[in-house]
């Protein structure tokens, strides 16, 4: 097994090479870029000022010097190498829109994302793995049926549309919850620790539920699609017949096997541990990576757009190979061998 993660290590450094060439290649020929915007920009400064300026009224010495300013005077290999070289470094650039270190961008907003992420793993798995085992026990009941529907329809609507209809009812018309934000502006005023919890839990909910919806659908009929299929199994049968309980043959023999497609879907979380979710973050203007990814991309602000590449890409291949790591434990029978 070891030999098996150490080459998977060795095979992320390809593939994270060749996801960061594809991407940096098409931010340097995709149009609006930095520069595009930077002279949008003095033509509305000098179209308030009374004169008219168009990008042929810059001179040739000007356009490079803007040119060498945003690193576009270089060949795409020679400006990627560049940009690897401060990378290793651990220097992901200057933000052209915020002219800010693109890492101190990224660290304010990743304590937001994180908290959203691991949250929605606790709930994700915590709520998906019992509800689809009492789904499974009760397979064909009015319980299932209800709460069938009440899945389908959520796994329906995009995460981003519940997030609206969220806001819509329980914000906009009941008033019950903020309508946004990852805490109020009166935040830092609050004297107690259980204020303050009680502020971010408050603001959490219906962000949360907008984030899990989707998660949520696919984690609970996995989990009773996957239980139902082991319990019809000949081995579960099998004990069940000789005289063990039902209760004991479901936790000592059906349940194990049917985690194995569930702990497979663990990479998948990971990675909004630290990436967040960009329609989501905008609609509930909730601060975190994905809206500040939203905004960059939006705003052709490529330093940006790659540094969160590259903690979502890594984070993703990392989730991957810990979603081996977890189906490996979850089941005896898989061998990272030959």
């Amino acid at each position: 097994m070891l030999a098996y993660f150490i080459r998977r290590l060795l095979l992320v450094i390809p593939t994270f090479i060749g996801i960061t060439v594809l991407v940096f290649t098409i931010t340097r020929f995709v149009p609006g870029g930095p520069m595009e915007r930077a002279i949008a920009e003095m033509q509305q400064m000098s179209l308030s000022q009374g004169s008219s300026m168009s990008s042929s009224s810059l001179s040739e010495d000007q356009l490079a010097e803007l040119s060498a300013f945003y690193g576009m005077d270089k060949p795409v290999w020679q400006a990627y190498l560049d940009w690897m070289a401060k990378l290793l470094q651990g220097d992901l650039g200057e933000s052209t829109f915020y002219q800010d270190p693109v890492l101190d961008l990224i660290l304010e907003r990743l304590p937001v994302s994180t908290f959203y992420g691991v949250c929605l793993f606790l709930i994700s798995y915590g709520v998906s793995i019992p509800l689809g085992i009492a789904k499974a026990r009760h397979h064909g009941s009015w319980f299932d049926n209800l709460s069938s529907i009440a899945i389908f329809v959520g796994f329906a609507l995009p995460g981003f549309v519940v997030g609206i209809l969220l806001l819509t009812i329980f914000s906009f018309q009941l008033e019950w919850f903020p309508f946004g934000g990852f805490v109020s502006d009166d935040f830092e005023d609050l004297e107690t620790l259980g204020e303050q919890i009680y502020e971010i839990l408050w603001h959490a909910v219906l962000p949360l539920l907008a984030y899990a919806i989707g998660d949520f659908a696919i984690l609970t009929m996995t989990m009773k699609n996957s239980l139902m299929e082991n319990l019809s199994a000949d081995y579960v049968r099998t004990a069940i017949a000789k005289g063990l309980p039902f209760d004991r043959a479901l936790k000592q023999h059906a349940l194990r096997n049917s985690l194995i497609p569930i702990a497979s879907h663990f990479g998948a979380v990971v990675s909004v541990f630290f990436a967040g979710s960009f329609l989501i973050e905008a609609v509930f203007n909730i601060d975190g990576i994905g809206l500040l990814g939203y905004d960059a991309i939006l705003q052709r602000d490529y330093p940006v757009v790659m540094g969160i590449l590259v903690m979502t890409s890594i984070a993703m291949m990392i989730g991957n190979i810990l979603s081996d790591v977890c189906v490996a434990l979850v089941d005896p029978r898989v061998k990272f061998g030959k």
